[in-house]
């Protein structure tokens, strides 16, 4: 986690969701609506649910067909959250990398817990 005055901190990160072209999994072959799940974990815990921005970094998407994609990120607490990639009706993804970054409350070395 970078931190900015001491008491802000960011973290960003990258991933590859699925690679389906390769098993001919369900973004490639599949039809309606689907979903992928992919959790992040921050290296350090912020002090509480930091902002959280989600943008796909690389997309293999097929060509012939309408492109359809959402993705966000849901769940989002002090020590983590969850990537959604959705599409639906027949687009053909092979494959997509999400990069993302987190800013929010950081703790700073001057706090103790004394529970």
């Amino acid at each position: 986690m970078k931190r900015f005055s001491g008491v802000i901190g960011f973290e960003q990160g990258s991933t590859m969701l699925f690679n389906d072209f390769a098993h001919d999994g369900p973004m490639w072959s599949g039809a309606g609506p689907r979903e992928v799940r992919v959790r992040q974990d921050f290296g350090e815990a912020f002090v509480g649910p930091p902002g959280v921005s989600v943008g796909i970094s690389l997309w293999d998407i097929d060509h012939t067909i309408n492109s359809r994609v959402d993705i966000s990120a849901e769940n989002i607490t002090a020590r983590g959250f969850e990537i959604v990639f959705r599409t639906w009706v027949d687009t053909r993804i092979a494959r997509i990398r999400a990069d993302w970054m987190a800013i929010g409350q950081a703790r700073d070395d001057e706090d103790w817990d004394v529970t």
